[in-house]
Parts: structure tokens; sequence; C-alpha cells
């Protein structure tokens, strides 16, 4: 890997940074990984062994890998002596979640041959396998390259997988939003040639000109950095959490142009005031063919002047937390040469997908199917896996992910709409939507056993956590009010729980922090009611909440805003960010 530089260099830090203050690890990975190649080759030849390197770990990230073990087994290898379960998760890049029939029955294929027999649909609209050992891992990648799908840049400190709206058939204005994002994301890869070359066996021109990223630079950004598009009323992308976004304006029947955020964020650590989640700061409007000028500066403006030194304090909400966003947008102004006019006026009243079967304009059908916590699997009595399939065999549409881990079968046509429908009610699964609202609104994380982050249960707690809270909802009438539930093993937020109206956030073994309070339509983050609690207290805890927001809402006030009116102390000192530790709501 070469030796280690040992501080900042100044394309690499803000121009009040002390040039003595030492880097980020992993800022000095990528900088002598000759553009994210490292040695990843040697690493992934390497049989005596099922991991990778700590510094190829970092660098897989870039490549769409996490190297992973299954905690379950943890103790019971380390008492035999042997090497822990490694494994690696992969994250597809999919822009918008669109996926054609072909390529939903290659990823089957694939998690059945070369990882779990899982599929799952993450909270940023692509899929995810588990499990892939690693001789597995270059296969599955070549086998995908053949479907036209890569995982290029769906992790590391570069723009992720950007979401949009799943259905862009259901009006002009839609797929205009699906191809700027679509843009966008092809617009902002890494130009490195690293994944060709390490997956695809790719070789280097000899004699070509130098590799650059004439976007990112040799060390790329200082952390993550995501994008959504969203067009109201729908927020169903959480807009406000993303690092970059646009909001679709339509004036006069017409898409005029975005409305464009900056700075939101939702991951934290427990017990740091320092880190936060932040919504984001809307710096103004912008035409449509300005999109890409925009999110260049945007993303530049950060490459520049985030925070290299410490990665918890190196995401885009703290550049614009530390600056201010009047400085922000002005150099995002000066390096895009323009302008925003205001904002426009936006109005968001929904977060939820659109469920079970809509007539489009243009003749066909889609279906919104629910899927808990996003995981495709075969179960007894419950064979979503074999059901998706079957559909995918005979679909000539297109299937559609999600940003709350659902999928939209759709452009399905009038002749092949009782054929689908047939395969849903012969597998059992046309009966998922009729479930209660709280369940089809609830988000989880992967978190145990896979995640090396997690530090409780999120997507196998969240069956039992709906179970004991959907009759409380039920039997004061509410099963079809729409509320947002949360679930994460960990504070970094991947299931974007502060913005939930009932948020649990893992600290410890079925240990979490309860937050209540967001508003339902993502605008407005909820806050801490306990910072360590168990299930079943917290379930304790919300019960008489329930009921209270049953006979004393006011008409039309979801559940968030009620916790946040009557439930929550109004004469507590507020962070920028909307959290009150140690709030206790009255029972």
């Amino acid at each position: 890997m070469g030796c280690r530089l040992l501080t900042a260099l100044p394309s690499q830090m803000s121009s009040d940074t002390p040039a003595s203050k030492p880097l980020a690890a992993n800022e000095n990975i990528k900088s002598a990984s000759n553009f994210l190649r490292g040695s990843l080759v040697a690493d992934l030849q390497d049989t005596s062994t099922g991991a990778i390197s700590e510094d190829s770990g970092q660098l897989t990230k870039f490549h769409g890998l996490y190297m992973q073990d299954d905690r379950d087994l943890r103790n019971a290898l380390k008492k035999e002596g042997k090497e822990k379960a490694f494994s690696f998760m992969l994250r597809v890049r999919l822009p918008a979640g669109v996926a054609t029939p072909a390529q939903w029955l290659v990823l089957d294929t694939l998690a059945g041959e070369l990882a779990s027999p899982s599929l799952r649909l993450t909270t940023r609209q692509t899929f995810q396998f588990h499990g892939i050992h690693k001789g597995n891992v270059k296969p599955l990648v070549q086998r995908m390259h053949q479907a036209l799908l890569d995982s290029i840049a769906a992790c590391g400190d570069v723009n992720r997988n950007v979401m949009a709206p799943p259905n862009p058939e259901q009006s002009a204005h839609l797929q205009r939003v699906y191809d700027d994002a679509r843009g966008w994301s092809e617009f902002a890869l890494p130009r490195t040639r690293a994944y060709h070359e390490i997956w695809l066996d790719d070789e280097l021109v000899a004699g070509g000109e130098p590799e650059s990223e004439p976007m990112y630079g040799p060390t790329y950004l200082p952390r993550k950095f995501k994008t959504g598009f969203v067009l109201p009323p729908s927020n169903d992308v959480d807009v406000y959490s993303q690092d970059l976004g646009y909001i679709a304006i339509v004036e006069n029947g017409a898409l005029a142009g975005y409305n464009v955020t900056v700075g939101g964020g939702l991951g934290m650590s427990h017990g740091n005031a320092e880190t936060f989640p932040r919504l984001a700061d809307t710096l103004g409007f912008i035409g449509a063919e300005h999109v890409n000028v925009i999110g260049q500066a945007v993303l530049e403006t950060q490459r520049d002047y985030g925070d290299r030194t410490n990665r918890k304090h190196a995401r885009l909400k703290y550049t614009i937390e530390d600056r201010g966003v009047d400085w922000f947008k002005a150099e995002v102004e000066r390096r895009a040469g323009m302008q925003f006019g205001p904002a426009r006026e936006v109005h968001f009243n929904t977060i939820e997908d659109a469920h079970g079967w809509h007539h489009c304009a243009d003749g066909n059908w889609f279906y919104g199917l629910h899927i808990l916590s996003g995981r495709i699997k075969d179960e007894a009595g419950w064979p979503m896996k074999t059901a998706l399939r079957e559909i995918a065999q005979i679909h000539t549409g297109d299937f559609r992910l999600t940003p709350s881990q659902n999928v939209t079968i759709s452009g399905i046509t009038p002749a092949q709409k009782p054929l689908i429908e047939a395969i849903l009610a012969k597998h059992g699964l046309a009966a998922e939507n009729e479930r209660s609202r709280l369940r089809l609104n609830a988000l989880s994380c992967v978190a145990l056993p896979t995640c090396g982050l997690a530090l409780a249960e999120s997507e196998r707690m969240l069956p039992d956590l709906l179970a004991r809270l959907e009759p409380v909802f039920a039997e004061v009438g509410l099963r079809n009010d729409a509320v947002s539930l949360r679930v994460t093993g960990c504070p970094n937020g991947c299931a974007r729980p502060y913005l939930a109206e009932i948020g649990f956030v893992g600290r410890a073994p079925n240990k979490y922090a309860l937050y209540l309070g967001a508003k339902y339509d993502g605008s407005r983050l909820n806050r801490l009611v306990s910072p360590s609690i168990n299930v079943e207290d917290a379930v304790k805890l919300l019960t008489p909440i329930i009921h209270r927001y049953a006979a004393e809402r006011h008409p039309g006030e979801g559940f968030g805003d009620f916790c946040d009116r009557a439930v929550l102390p109004a004469d507590a000192t507020f962070h920028s960010v909307g959290t009150v530790a140690g709030a206790t709501p009255a029972a």
C-alpha cells in the first residue's frame, strides 16, 4: 500500500484546518490505493483466509462490497480456534431502483447459487446480496455485468445509489425526474477503471493518458454522499435526509425545475453530542437543465472543504453546520457560474408507497407489493421469492424498487394482469397489502447477524415489535391510520429512524433509544424519549400514548404531530437537530 501520509494535504482540507492535524486513516488508504486498486487482487487470490486486509476492506466499499461475518457463530468458532465465518455483502448500483425482468431473474439465480438464498431490498432503493464467500464474489460480479448491472460506487466515499420516485410511467413529470436522476447517477460515477480491471479482467492500456478523477480527485470525498429526487406531494425518498436533494416543481402543467436541498444526514453516535441527525437546508430553485452543474458544484465543495481528519465529522451536514448555509450557497454558485432563484413553495403529505393495483394513463397497470424489511425469501406458507420469480418469467414491463423496501411490478399489460393476479393469489401474497398501515409504513435495517456495526437486533426484531403494537392501534380504531415506525440496530440511521414517528435505535442487545414526534411527511425530526429501553417496556410506554392519540388528537393530526404537541415537553431546550435528551412522555 505504500507509506502512510501523516498530515493533511492542502487540497484535502479547508483553509482553517491546521496543517499538522493528521488525516483520518481512510484518507491515507485512498491516497495510496492507485485509484481504488490497492492490494485487492492479491487479497482476493489468498485462499488461506476468507477475509481480506483491513485496508482492502475500506477500498472494496467503493466497489459496492462490505466484508462481514456471521456474528451468531463468532463465539462458537472462537472456542474452536477457527476463523470467523467471513463473507461479503454486495450492493447493486440501481438508479431509481429500476430492474428488468431478465435482470431480476439473474439476481434471483445468483442469490441462490453464489450468496445467501434471499435477496434484500434496501432503503436506498436497490438490491443487496449477503453471505457471498470470497471466491464467489468475482463470478457474481461478472454474471451481473452480463446482465448490464454493476456495483460501482454503491458504497464508499462517493455519490451512492441515486433515489427517485419509483413509478415514472404515471406521468411525464415523473419520467423527467427519473431521467434526471439517472443522468446524475451516471455523471457522478468515479472514472477509475479499477472495478473493471479487478472484477471483469479488463487490462489497462499501456501508453494511454494517466488515470485521473476530474470530479473526485485521488482521495475522493471525505465521506459518503447521498442524492435523492422527489416529486411532491409524496416525499417517498425522505429528501431532507439526503446530502443533495432535488425537489421537482411543477407549474402550469410542466416541470419547471427543482428546489435544491443540501446537508441532510441521519448518522450519529450514541453519547457523542458532536454527532447528530440533521435535516437539509434549501438553497433555492434551478432549471432542470442545471441538475448536473449544481450537483458537481455541491460535490466538489464538499470534496475540498469537508473534514478529512475526523470521519465522524466528515459528512456534508457538518461542513454546512460549521460554515453556514449562506457561505455554502455562495461557494456553490461561484463554482457553478450561476445563481439560485428563490425557492418555490412545496407541500408534502405522504411517504407511503402505492400498494395494490393502479391504472396508468397509457392503459397499463402497476402493482405495488409490500415486503416487510425488503427481505425476499421463501418460507413455509410464504413463498415470496418463488412468486416474484414466476412473475419475472412472464412479465414484459419492469420491476421498480421503492425507498421503503417494497417492489412495484410496473408496465403490466391488460392481458398480463389476470396472469399476475393469479400468481399472487396462488402463493397467498395478495393479502400482504391488506396488513395494518403501521406495518405498511415500517422499515428496518439488516443489523444482526451480519452487520459489523449492529448493537442490537433490527430486521429480526421488527416482526415481534409489530405483533405487540398492531393490536394496540387496532383496539382504538387506528389500524388503518398511517404511522411511520422504523428500527435500526445502531445509530448510523440506515432505515432513517430519526424521521420516524416512532423510532427505535439499537444501543445494546434488546436495548434501544426510543424517539417520538417526527412529522409523517419527513419534514421534521423526532426527539429522544428514552436513551435506553427494552422492547417490552417501550410497548408499555407507547400504549397509553396511543390511547391518548385516539382520544385527544385534532382533526387530521398525525401520530408524530400529536406526540410533538401533546406528549413531548413544550418547554424543553431544543438542539438544532430536534432532540431532547431525557424527555419523558406523559402517560
